[in-house]
C-alpha cells in the first residue's frame, strides 16, 4: 500500500494482509475480471459512447490508436488516453449499517468484518478501472455515493465512518435505492438478512429486475451460525433492546433448525431468480470466504 493510500480515511478496511494473499492466489483480479466483471463488458471501446477521464503513460502493448498526439507535441513523451466508456461496469456495493450488525463474539464485529470485505471487492474493482460506489443503509439510506472511476477514495472515508446506531428495514430501505440502479452493474448486498425469506427478495428484487447482476454476501457472527454457548445465559437483541433468559442447550437444536432452514430459504429464493447468496463466518478470514464464493461462482457460470 503506497503512502497516498495511507493517507486516506477508510484505507485500514482494505487489508494489506488479505490483499497481499488474495494476490498471490490472483484469485480476485481473474475471477473479477474473467469470472464476472468482463461477462457484463459488452460495448468496444471503438464506436460506443464515451467519456474521457484521464491520460497514462504509455507500456508496451497499448493501442496506438489511443495516443494522445496533442500532449506528445507538447511534451516529447507517449501519453495514451483513458475513458469511462460504456463497456465499463458500475459496481455498487450496498452495506447494512442497522444495529445488529454490531454483535461479534471472536473480535470482529459483523459491521467491521464487512467493511474489510467490502474495501477489498471495491479495490480490486476499482483496480480494474470499472466505476466503484456505495450505498449504506438501515432504516433508511444514511449514505448514497454513486459509481464513478473517482469515487474510490469517496468509498473508503464513508467506511470510515460507518457506526450502527438504528434498527433495520430491510424492505423498505432496498425498495428506495433501487430507483438508482437504472443503468445495468454488478450489486452486491452486504447483510445479515435478519428478515423473512420473502422480504428478503422482496426488497432485493427489482435490483435483479433492472438487469443488475445482484450478489448477496449474508454475514453471520460464529455465534449465530453454531450457537456453542454452553452456559446459561440473558441474549439481548440488538435492535429493539429487548433481553431473554434461556438455557442454550435446550434451544440449541432448534435453533440450528431454524438457521439452516433460514439459510436455505434464501438460498432457494436467490438461485430461483438468478442470484448470487453466500453465507459468510465472521470467523473465516475474508480471503478465504472470498475464494469459496468466487469458486463456486466459476462451477456456476460454466453450468449456465
Amino acid at each position: 500500500m503506497n503512502s497516498e493510500q495511507r493517507i486516506v480515511p477508510g484505507a485500514r478496511f482494505i487489508d494489506p494482509v488479505v490483499l497481499n494473499r488474495i494476490s498471490s492466489l490472483e484469485l480476485i483480479a481473474r475471477s473479477v475480471v474473467d469470472g464476472f466483471i468482463n461477462g457484463l463488458h459488452k460495448a468496444p471501446y471503438f464506436g460506443a459512447s464515451v467519456d474521457f477521464a484521464e491520460h497514462r503513460g504509455y507500456v508496451p502493448g497499448d493501442d496506438i490508436r489511443r495516443i494522445d498526439w496533442r500532449v506528445y507535441a507538447r511534451t516529447d513523451r507517449f501519453y495514451v488516453k483513458e475513458y469511462e466508456a460504456d463497456s465499463n461496469t458500475n459496481f455498487s456495493v450496498l452495506l447494512d449499517v442497522s444495529k445488529s450488525m454490531a454483535f461479534g463474539s471472536q473480535g470482529l464485529t459483523k459491521l467491521e468484518y464487512a467493511r474489510i470485505l467490502a474495501g477489498c471487492l471495491t479495490y480490486f474493482v476499482h483496480r480494474q478501472r470499472d466505476r466503484v460506489g456505495i450505498i449504506t443503509f438501515d432504516e433508511d439510506i444514511v449514505e448514497y455515493v454513486p459509481p464513478s472511476a473517482k469515487h474510490m477514495d469517496t468509498v473508503l472515508q464513508v467506511l470510515d465512518r460507518v457506526t450502527p446506531k438504528r434498527p433495520s428495514q430491510f424492505r423498505s430501505s432496498l425498495h428506495k435505492l433501487a430507483e438508482h440502479f437504472g443503468r445495468r452493474g454488478i450489486v452486491v448486498v452486504i447483510s445479515d438478512l435478519y428478515e423473512d425469506p420473502d422480504v428478503v427478495l422482496d426488497a432485493v428484487g427489482p435490483l435483479r429486475s433492472r438487469g443488475n447482476d445482484v450478489i448477496v454476501f449474508h454475514v453471520l457472527d460464529p455465534a449465530e451460525i453454531e450457537f456453542s454457548s454452553i452456559v446459561a445465559s440473558t441474549f439481548q437483541d440488538l435492535e429493539s433492546s429487548e433481553k431473554i433468559s434461556v438455557v442454550p442447550d435446550v434451544v440449541r437444536t432448534e435453533y440450528l433448525k431454524l438457521i439452516q432452514a433460514h439459510t436455505e430459504a434464501l438460498k432457494s429464493r436467490f438461485t430461483e431468480n438468478h442470484m448470487d447468496y453466500a453465507v459468510i463466518n465472521t470467523s473465516e478470514p475474508v480471503d478465504h470466504a472470498l475464494f469459496s464464493y468466487f469458486t463456486a461462482r466459476h462451477h456456476l457460470m460454466r453450468s449456465r
